[in-house]
C-alpha cells in the first residue's frame, strides 16, 4: 500500500451558508490523500497501475465549480467522484479549508477532514 496525495490545490469559488458567501465568493484550499495498492505501477512503471493525479485534480476542479453550502458536502462530493473513477482505491481522505471564514473575529481558515 502506498499515497498519492495532492497538496494545496486551491480554488476561488461560492461555497458557503449564506448568501453573501455565495455570491461574494472565497478562497479555498483542498488536500486529497488516496491510499491504494500502486506495487505494480512502481515495478512496471505503468501510469494505468495507479491513480493519475491528474483526474484527481481534474475531479476536485468540477466539484469546487458547483456552490454548497458545507465544506463537508464538497469533501463528500470529492470523495465519492474518486470512488466511481478509481473503485479499487482502500481510502480516500479529504481535507477542505475556506480561508478567512466569516466567525465574526481573526481566523485564518476553517478545515474539515473527511475519509471514506
Amino acid at each position: 500500500m502506498g499515497t498519492v496525495s495532492l497538496e494545496g490545490i486551491e480554488f476561488f469559488a461560492y461555497h458557503g451558508t449564506s448568501k453573501e458567501e455565495q455570491k461574494i465568493g472565497n478562497k479555498f484550499s483542498i488536500d486529497v490523500t488516496i491510499t491504494t495498492d500502486f506495487m505494480e505501477a512502481a515495478r512496471y512503471d505503468r501510469l494505468k497501475d495507479t491513480v493519475n493525479y491528474e483526474v484527481v485534480y481534474k475531479i476536485v476542479a468540477q466539484v469546487m465549480q458547483k456552490s454548497s453550502r458545507l465544506l463537508e458536502h464538497i469533501a463528500y462530493k470529492i470523495i465519492d467522484e474518486i470512488r466511481k473513477a478509481y473503485p479499487a482505491v482502500d481510502t480516500i481522505e479529504v481535507s477542505v479549508s475556506k480561508f478567512n471564514p466569516p466567525v465574526g473575529g481573526v481566523c485564518a481558515r476553517s478545515r474539515i477532514t473527511l475519509k471514506g
